[in-house]
């Protein structure tokens, strides 16, 4: 029986690189502060109602205060799906 042939394979040899340019700044730079101001305000809201015994920030809204705080928390969770 004949002895088949070996193929050689090419050598591996990668494509030329190209220059790219890394852009840091993706214009977004506004995204961490809101988010960070939006969980601080939700969570001060919140602090504060317990602290005062419910006669702050609103006193007539009384135990929908905490909905407010955790609206704001909530409001940061959705600005963080912005950044980048």
């Amino acid at each position: 029986m004949p002895k088949s042939r070996i193929r050689k394979k090419s050598d591996f040899t990668p494509p030329p690189e190209k220059q790219q340019t890394i852009k840091l700044s993706s214009g977004r730079s506004w995204v961490a502060p809101v988010m960070l101001a939006l969980f601080g305000i939700g969570l001060a809201w919140i602090v504060v109602f317990y602290v005062t015994q419910g006669s702050l920030p609103v006193e007539a809204w009384g135990n929908w205060n905490i909905v407010a705080g955790f609206g704001f928390i909530a409001g940061g969770f959705v600005v963080s799906t912005q950044w980048k």
